[in-house]
């Protein structure tokens, strides 16, 4: 098993995640369509997106390893606050040891060494993701106002 733990907070802090997630995922896919003149350049742009995204999140390179003249996009790419959200919560403090660590290491000092990873970070994480959904919203909602891309 993976060893989530059972309590409260963490189902709690899971949903939370993944629903804003979800919400802001949602509404850059809304956004990608409303700044652009129809649906195939949404596609494309959205798509080129979410390749950047992957491949800046964490997931295939972690924080650490990134070079220092990319680390930026690594803090402004929405899937990197997700994914430190989901491994922080529900792993961040775990203090039990590592079974194949020869040092004694725990889980928390694990995420704290190998991905930089701070428990103490998770109320920022989750302010980082409200705003996410609140930016590709707020864009999403001048666009369809301000741009028209109608030809008569």
């Amino acid at each position: 098993m993976i060893g989530f733990e059972w309590t409260a907070a963490k189902f709690f802090w899971y949903l939370f995640i993944m629903y804003f997630t979800l919400l802001y995922f949602t509404f850059y896919g809304m956004m990608a369509v409303a700044v652009t003149p129809n649906h195939h350049i949404a596609a494309i742009v959205s798509s080129a997106f979410y390749g950047i995204w992957n491949l800046f999140s964490g997931f295939i390179i972690p924080r650490p390893s990134i070079p220092v003249w990319w680390r930026w996009y690594y803090w402004v790419c929405p899937v990197s606050w997700t994914l430190y959200g989901l491994v922080v919560s529900q792993f961040g403090d775990i203090q039990d040891i590592l079974e194949d660590s020869s040092n004694g290491e725990t889980v928390e000092q694990y995420l704290r060494n190998a991905y930089d990873f701070k428990h103490d970070f998770l109320g920022v994480v989750a302010a980082v993701i409200l705003g996410f959904t609140v930016l590709f919203g707020a864009i999403f909602t001048v666009s369809i106002k301000v741009f028209n891309f109608q030809r008569r």
